[in-house]
């Protein structure tokens, strides 16, 4: 611990105290932390948050999806790693990261950031009243709770010393122990030594907690807080007034007699002034109501563990919460003799020293809390033991576990945490514990589900991820539509949905309903035809392919099983019907009511089955192929596909057809139909059926659906038509045409509602369906043997798998269930820490030991530096070496290998000025920025110096045929390029990143502005920068469609490309605007002096915060323009963004690019464009402060970024970012804005 031997050797130096494990290790991806951020975070903070997420979880509570209000009440200690760690390194401090240093440490921020980072909105109070602050703090999480202010509070502390292998000065008669033990109310008690440790405790009303099934551990009957004041001897010193007060009050709050608490963890410090008092003050208040004596045991977790300070008083809750729950007295440690101050025999206490049964003769336990703080404020909790839980209720014969994480690591872990809990509980109700998974979890993005019956067979399916049983995915955090395909005649048999009717009641009740309706218009019980007795199964299939049964039957079950989907929290989207399966989307969208809807199907069945017997045939031909054989009696009943069609007509013409196609080896299959469907056959009674329509009220269809008649969306005209239907009876089913028009959005999720999978075959088979795209079934196959809720369950979880929107509560509305304590997340810790500066020598991260946390954080997560450096392989030159020294220094980590990528180890186009500038003094040779783009590693960028130190030349393989504007980021991939225009800086670098996040296979160019190498002039108008910018990249895409974007001024400038581009008649597939406001006229364009656009040019350039953007202008005003650039550098130097060998000429040219793009961005008129836009906006603002008189247009927008509306004829898609105009192009947003622009890259259709 650094600790030296002269301390060390010193009698009164007390080698003992606490060791919390791996506090410098964080899952900081988890959490949206980048790694600097998480470095120069209290570690108090860190495993508070940690505790918090954990705590939630052990409640079986997921706050995105919570309805009420969760408060957050906490304390900490202050913060011995900025002291110790942090502090001692003036250049952080010192830099831009100084107010983040305050932030991550200071106690004001723990409750309000475990708020942020857990998007908890009730009261977030952070309490510090010293030693009693974590007590303190459960009170008034109680006070929010009774006033309802919140609905579940959070409430706890932490504290951790820094550094923890050190010991602490003794000092007779003082607190400190002089051994490092604490003998609480014994007659050798000299005090105690410091702890460390963290508690969260989670509360809720107790009536809501009982209806709402959660896992109760006590009930709180009181609490109660006051201070001393000044009755007392001193500041410190305890009071037998104010802690008899306290105690008093939460007894009388709680409404008992002090005789019903047999137990009290008492504040118990082990100091000869602290323990006889804190007795003193028990005794006074218990004998206000009884006389009795020994009959409470007390105890004091401090001998156990050591004195927590802020976190003291909530250790010493969940200890006696324990207790309560196990109904054991634990015993309090190194307890021989009573302090001879402390008359126990006359008092109501005795110090439990063994561990004991709780007995209470029949009363409840009950247990009083105390603790108190230097400084007076004393708190007391009265605590009881929890109602007996009532019993789960009845469930499904199966079951649905989920499972979720960040990464498909964690993933595996949580799989198999969550098995080894089962296998050590084969007892647990498996129904509460897949409610708990469901409701009681946050759901991310690498997801798991497994169907099952008993806890022993889903431990083991788990245990073995069986792949037959366990399905796993990956999906976007974005929820996907889902479309119900519902089916058409001839996927009926008997008892189909059986399991559904005897289990889920929505189902039932739809069914019952339906059929209850069905009864005068059919003349029999639907129900007795759907599910008969197994004696009259025959008679039951015979009924049931009868027509006027058949339409009837399949719309109750289609539209029952939709019903129940809804009730889940699976609302459709759009949805598409085959033949009678249309009227159940009709219906569904409320064209026509449920009883409409019913009355109609049954005439439609009744007059079709009036009609003479006919015949269908499905034949493997396309419509074209298929004409030349229709007529004399035959029509074209439906086109399901490409090549499969239906043909409907005379049973003779159709044998006669099945045996030409069969001589010409056309494969085709008779149907089992009684009935020339969709046929001439049918045309007779389309006049009549018309009529029937006319009698019920036809109303605009409220959900889009696909029209069997146009193949396309049908329009409110046509659902509004009585002739429509009469139409839709009669003429040729256009199913594959219509599957084409659901296609098209390959996001959607399509969900065949109806028996079989007959429709789920034609959507797989339909050409335009992608490998992406999601087709799933509800019900089984009638040959399928499996359970209907086993199918049901595992289609449900595909759906979930997919990112369909559950919910949880409609699934489990007809149950009582029970929340239980399972496994929590399992973080995947790094380690964040910056340590102390040495006075012995410099300590390497690869020298520090292994731990079994220290695994791998999947390549799509934000990683610690520190990972990189497992593989390196060493330079192999001086060249090498030198180049890899520059790398270390810039990039602050070592070793870096020659293979290293400079942008996977954290580095950026801020760190990549100072590192070409080194290069630069170094080599005596500047490269251009691109240089780290063509040349990531230390060994390409070795052999790029050593061509041009030789003549001045990129070397031949590299050597560029495209201008310097255009820059290859990705130049590799099959996909079409896209093309990034630089911001307002002129660089391109910034974009390395959102190129990774797009995926290997798209080509990424960055346009890069002119003049950034101080040799070339700027352009100076944005006309003028498409137009070049155009012709640069005609050199890697001669013809459109081109895909165009741009971050922030690079917006603009992609937007007039698209206007040119237009013009010259090229197509613009995608044009994407990455935060940046529309420059419309009338918007504020103040001319900007050279202070302000400084300023500006600073804060992009990384110096100082937007909160220091006011005080930078004030500073750089009335200066002249080369003492303003002179500050500048400095500040830069100060900063280290630039080395210290920087000079004015490495800055110069940037500032001219950067004030030339403002000012062409202020005259800039742009023209409205007639295609489409894809805006992507950033969720928070710049924190300016208010009041500032400068302009804000040039890094936020000059107008809204909503009134690009104005300048568009097309609609505009909106997509909002985490974080604000510069973290979005920065870890970890940007891998959410890489994701979903490559999303919209993939599905637009540019060929």
């Amino acid at each position: 611990a650094g600790v030296d031997t002269v301390t060390l050797n010193n009698p009164n130096y007390v080698k003992a105290g606490t060791v919390l494990s791996d506090i410098e290790w964080f899952d900081a991806s988890f959490f949206g932390f980048s790694a600097r951020e998480a470095e120069i975070t209290d570690p108090q903070h860190r495993l508070f948050l940690e505790c918090a997420e954990q705590s939630l979880e052990n409640a079986g509570y997921d706050p995105a999806t919570y309805e009420g209000q969760i408060g957050v009440y906490a304390s900490v200690e202050a913060s011995h790693y900025w002291l110790n760690n942090l502090s001692p390194h003036r250049n952080l401090l010192e830099s831009s990261l100084g107010f983040q240093v305050i932030i991550g440490n200071d106690k004001d921020y723990l409750s309000t950031r475990v708020s942020y980072k857990l998007n908890l909105r009730g009261p977030s109070v952070s309490v510090q009243t010293a030693c009693s602050s974590s007590l303190v703090a459960v009170h008034l999480a109680c006070q929010s709770l009774l006033n309802g202010e919140c609905d579940i509070a959070l409430t706890g502390g932490v504290a951790v010393h820094v550094p923890q292998k050190a010991g602490y000065w003794y000092q007779e008669g003082m607190i400190f122990s002089p051994d490092g033990h604490c003998r609480a109310f014994d007659a050798k008690a000299q005090g105690f030594a410091n702890s460390k440790g963290v508690g969260i405790v989670v509360l809720k009303r107790l009536e809501e907690a009982i209806t709402e099934g959660d896992y109760i551990y006590a009930t709180i009957k009181s609490s109660a807080i006051n201070n001393d004041g000044s009755l007392k001897v001193g500041f410190t010193a305890p009071s037998v007034e104010g802690q008899t007060a306290v105690i008093s009050e939460a007894i009388a709050v709680a409404g008992i007699e002090a005789d019903t608490i047999t137990y009290v963890e008492a504040h118990g410090t082990g100091t000869k002034l602290g323990d006889p008092i804190e007795i003193a003050a028990l005794t006074q208040a218990f004998r206000a109501h009884t006389q009795k004596n020994g009959f409470c045991a007390i105890g004091s977790v401090k001998t156990n563990l050591g004195h927590a300070a802020a976190a003291a008083g909530v250790m010493g809750l969940i200890k006696t919460v324990l207790t309560l729950k196990h109904r054991l007295l634990p015993p309090s440690l190194h307890f021989e003799q009573p302090n001879p101050q402390i008359d126990f025999a006359n008092s109501p206490f005795y110090v439990n020293s063994t561990l004991s049964e709780w007995k209470t003769n029949g009363m409840p336990r009950r247990a009083g809390v105390s603790s108190f703080g230097f400084g007076g404020t004393n708190a007391h909790v009265i605590l009881e033991e929890a109602p007996t839980p009532e019993t789960s209720g009845k469930s499904r014969p199966w079951q649905l576990l989920v499972i979720s994480a960040k990464t498909s690591s964690a993933l595996e872990t949580a799989t198999a945490n969550l098995a080894t809990y089962l296998e050590r509980h084969p007892d647990i109700n498996l129904a509460d514990v897949a409610y708990t998974l469901s409701k009681g979890r946050q759901a991310f993005s690498h997801r798991s589900l497994l169907v099952c019956q008993q806890t022993d067979e889903a431990a083991i399916a788990l245990r073995t991820v069986d792949p037959k049983r366990v399905f796993t995915n990956f999906k976007e955090l974005k929820e996907r539509p889902v479309v119900f395909m519902f089916s058409g005649q001839g996927a009926q048999y008997v008892n189909m949905a059986l399991e559904l009717y005897q289990t889920e009641p929505t189902f039932r009740e739809q069914v019952e309903r339906c059929s209850e309706y069905l009864k005068p218009l059919l003349g029999l019980d639907l129900k007795q035809v759907l599910y008969p007795h197994k004696e009259q199964n025959l008679e039951a299939e015979q009924q049931l392919n009868q027509t006027v049964i058949t339409q009837s039957a399949l719309f109750v079950i289609e539209y029952a099983l939709a019903k129940l989907w809804m009730a889940w929290g699976i609302f459709p989207d759009a949805m598409i019907g085959h033949s009678i399966g249309e009227y159940v989307a009709a219906c569904l969208a409320d064209v026509f009511s449920l009883e409409d809807a019913l009355s109609l199907v049954a005439a439609r069945g009744q007059m079709m089955q009036q009609r003479p017997h006919g015949a269908m045939l499905a034949v493997s031909l396309s419509e074209q192929e298929i004409q030349p054989f229709l007529g004399n009696g035959l029509s074209l009943a439906a086109i399901n596909g490409p090549s499969r069609c239906v043909v409907s007509g005379i049973t003779e013409a159709v044998v006669a057809l099945q045996n030409q196609l069969t001589e010409q080896g056309v494969e085709n299959r008779r149907l089992h139909t009684s009935h020339a469907f969709h046929s001439e056959m049918m045309t007779p009674i389309l006049a009549s059926f018309t009529e029937r329509v006319k009698q019920v009220r036809l109303n605009p269809p409220q959900i889009p659906y696909v029209s069997n008649v146009t193949g396309t969306w049908i329009t409110a005209a046509e659902a509004s038509e009585p002739s429509y239907w009469a139409k839709h009876l009669r003429q040729t089913v256009r199913f594959a045409d219509g599957m084409q028009k659901v296609l098209e959005d390959s996001a959607r999720i399509l969900l065949e509602v109806g028996p079989g999978r007959t429709l789920s075959t034609l959507a797989r088979q339909h050409p335009d369906k992608e490998a992406e795209q999601v087709v799933l079934s509800s019900l089984r196959h009638p040959q399928d043997s499996q359970s209907d809720v086993a199918f049901l369950l595992n289609t449900l979880g595909k759906l979930w798998l997919a990112g369909g929107a559950v919910d949880w509560s409609g699934f489990y509305a007809y149950e009582r269930r029970h929340r239980l304590p399972l496994p929590t997340y399992p973080f995947e810790r790094q380690r964040y820490w910056i340590d102390p500066p040495s006075i012995n020598k410099e300590i390497r991260r690869e020298s520090l030991p292994e731990t079994e946390h220290a695994q791998k954080v999947d390549s799509d997560c934000s990683h610690s530096k520190a990972n990189v450096l497992k593989n390196s392989v060493a330079p192999r030159n001086e060249l090498e070496q030198t180049i890899a020294n520059i790398w270390a220094k810039c990039l602050g980590i070592e070793p870096v290998g020659i293979y290293d990528n400079f942008f996977e180890l954290g580095g950026d186009s801020l760190i990549a000025v100072p590192l070409l500038i080194q290069l630069r003094n170094t080599f005596q040779k500047s490269l251009p920025p691109q240089s780290l783009l063509q040349a990531p590693t230390v060994a390409q960028l070795a052999e790029l110096i050593e061509e041009t130190c030789s003549n001045f030349q990129l070397p031949k393989q590299t050597r560029p045929t495209m201008p310097s504007s255009l820059v290859p980021i990705q130049s590799t991939g099959s996909k079409r390029p896209f093309f990034c225009v630089h911001p307002v800086g002129g660089n391109v670098l910034c974009y390395a990143k959102l190129a990774h996040y797009l995926g290997t296979e798209q080509p990424f160019y960055g346009l890069q502005a002119w003049g950034l190498d101080g040799k070339e002039a700027p352009l100076t108008q944005i006309e003028d920068m498409a137009t070049d910018y155009i012709k640069a990249l005609r050199i890697v895409q001669p013809h459109g469609p081109y895909m165009l974007g741009g971050w922030s001024f690079g917006g603009v400038v992609a937007f007039e490309m698209a206007q040119q581009l237009q013009k010259l008649g090229n197509k613009v597939a995608l044009l994407a605007l990455i935060d940046i406001g529309a420059p419309i006229e009338g918007s504020k364009r103040a001319q900007l002096d050279d202070a302000t656009l400084l300023a500006w040019f600073a804060l992009d350039f990384g110096i100082g915060s937007e909160q220091e953007l006011a005080l930078l202008v004030n500073t750089l005003r009335g200066v002249e323009l080369e003492e303003q650039l002179h500050y500048l550098l400095a500040q830069a130097k100060k900063a280290k963004i630039l080395p210290s060998t920087a000079e004015l000429d490495d800055i110069r040219p940037l500032v001219r690019v950067f004030k030339s793009n403002v000012k062409a961005l202020q005259s800039y008129v742009p023209k409205v464009y007639s295609n489409r836009m894809t805006l992507f906006r950033a969720s928070e603002s710049l924190s300016l402060q208010a009041g500032e008189s400068f302009d804000g247009s040039i890094i936020e927008p000059i107008g809204s970024i909503l009134e690009w509306g104005k300048l568009s004829l097309e609609p505009i898609e909106i997509y909002t970012i985490l974080g604000n105009h510069y973290t979005i192009i920065a870890e970890p947003h940007v891998e959410h804005l890489g994701k979903q622009l490559r999303r919209c890259i993939d599905t637009i259709h540019v060929d």
